[in-house]
């Protein structure tokens, strides 16, 4: 029971970006799934490594 929300949540998901007229950059999408892309790391955070402990 409880799928009836999430299966109709996923439809309405899936239904707006289907019909959607987002711009997409095809050309850069093509290279990205060929492996020609380099991938921007513009976001150089090592805060979520501070909090990390090794196991003994």
């Amino acid at each position: 029971m409880g799928r009836g929300r999430s299966k109709a949540k996923q439809t309405k998901v899936a239904r707006d970006l289907k019909y959607s007229n987002q711009d997409m950059d095809l050309e850069r999408l093509a290279k990205e799934l060929h492996g020609e892309v380099k991938e921007d790391k513009g976001f150089d955070d090592d805060s979520s490594n501070d909090n990390y402990t090794t196991r003994n």
